[in-house]
C-alpha cells in the first residue's frame, strides 16, 4: 500500500508539471477498458469502439483507478460503458453502491479528500483521474443516473475518423 501512495503521489506530481501527454497515440478507450475490466471480479465492459488521442498508460491508469474506486468504495457489480457522445467519448464507470452524496462530488476529486468514515487510501484516485482527463482536454465528473446512485462520467475530445 505504501508503495502504491508513493506512486500515486508521483504521478500526481508530475502530472502537475506538464501541460500535454508527452506520448500520444490514437487509443480505442472501449479496448483499453476490456484490458482494464479483464482485470477485475464482477466487471462487465460493452459500449462501442470509441478512440481518442493521448497517452494510452496514463488512459489506462485513469480507468484502473475508476475500477479500484468502485471496487474499494462501491458494491458489486461494476459496469463500464463507453460511447459516442457528439465530438466526445464518454467513458461511464458505474458500481452497485450507495454514490456519492451531493454536497461531495466536486471534492471527491481534490488531491487526499477522503469522504467523512473513509478509512481506505490516501484520497490521491480521483484526483489522478480528473488531472488526467484534463491533460487529456476532457473532464470527470461525478454522474448518478437512475438505477445507479455511483456512477463517475469522464469526458474526452474524440479524434475524428480520418485522424483515426
Amino acid at each position: 500500500e505504501l508503495d502504491q501512495m508513493i506512486d500515486e503521489i508521483l504521478l500526481a506530481s508530475r502530472l502537475g508539471t506538464i501541460k500535454a501527454p508527452q506520448l500520444e497515440e490514437a487509443v480505442d478507450l472501449l479496448a483499453l477498458a476490456a484490458e482494464e475490466g479483464a482485470r477485475c471480479d464482477d466487471c462487465l465492459v460493452e459500449g462501442e469502439p470509441v478512440t481518442v488521442r493521448g497517452d494510452r498508460r496514463l488512459l489506462g491508469r485513469m480507468i484502473r483507478n475508476l475500477l479500484e474506486n468502485a471496487k474499494r468504495h462501491g458494491a458489486p457489480p461494476t459496469n463500464v460503458v463507453v460511447r459516442g457522445d457528439g465530438n466526445r467519448a464518454v467513458i461511464e464507470v458505474m458500481d452497485g453502491g450507495q454514490g456519492v452524496p451531493e454536497a461531495e462530488r466536486e471534492r471527491v476529486f481534490t488531491p487526499f479528500y477522503r469522504l467523512a468514515g473513509d478509512t481506505e487510501g490516501a484520497g490521491l484516485g480521483l484526483a489522478l483521474v480528473q488531472q488526467i482527463a484534463r491533460l487529456h482536454g476532457g473532464e470527470a465528473t461525478v454522474a448518478p443516473k437512475a438505477g445507479h446512485p455511483s456512477c463517475f462520467q469522464v469526458s474526452l475530445p474524440k479524434l475524428a475518423a480520418a485522424n483515426a
